[in-house]
């Protein structure tokens, strides 16, 4: 049997991301209901707020819902922008202004090097039942923030996050099947197929 999920994510980017991930898992995902409004991520961890999303949808939808929440966290910043990732440089920020607003932070702190400029991306991803029943998984990938954007590809902080795995590139230079390979939500996301399809069967 085919499992369905409902998406719980509003953002056009990540509802893209998530549903090319979770097919290559045999995954189906249904759209977020129309009309429900935003929810508000006011956790103070990625755990809660990927549950808030998650739970809201499942309620509304009537049916297992997933969400996720990402935070990049940089060592030079004590672990900013963290649970703030989506929304630094303030709420409504777009992308480009979150990313401007990390790179003058570093510039402020002096830090130049790459090694000096450690960084993870880390994503909770969460799939919620109306019951209330959950499965969570975890995906982190380490790098380091380049000195400035490069690529036209992801969205988000990837023209400036160099995974260590990968080759020098950004994620925003790669491929989404490469981006994917190594990439904190493909991960987090391989991980929670395996234990939803162990959910399923019972095992």
């Amino acid at each position: 049997m085919t499992l369905r999920l409902v998406c719980g994510s509003a953002n056009p980017d990540k509802v893209a991301e998530i549903q090319e991930l979770l097919a290559a898992a045999g995954v189906l995902l249904d759209p977020r209901p129309g009309g429900l409004a935003d929810v508000a991520e006011d956790a103070d961890t990625l755990e809660g707020n990927a549950r808030l999303k998650a739970s809201a949808v499942a309620r509304a939808a009537g049916a297992a819902a997933v969400a996720d929440d990402t935070g990049l966290e940089v060592g030079a910043l004590g672990g900013a922008p963290g649970v703030r990732t989506g929304r630094f440089a303030g709420e409504g920020a777009s992308y480009a202004d979150n990313v401007a607003k990390l790179l003058a932070d570093l510039a402020a702190v002096g830090a130049e090097a790459p090694s000096a400029r450690r960084a993870r991306f880390r994503t909770v991803a969460l799939v919620r039942w109306p019951d209330g029943r959950e499965v969570l998984a975890e995906g982190v990938v380490e790098g380091h923030i380049a000195a400035e954007a490069r690529g036209a590809g992801g969205f988000g902080y990837d023209p400036v996050f160099v995974p260590t795995e990968g080759d020098g590139r950004t994620f925003a230079q790669m491929s989404n099947e490469e981006k994917h390979a190594l990439s904190h939500r493909g991960r987090a996301l391989r991980v929670l197929a395996e234990r939803l399809a162990g959910a399923v069967s019972g095992g």
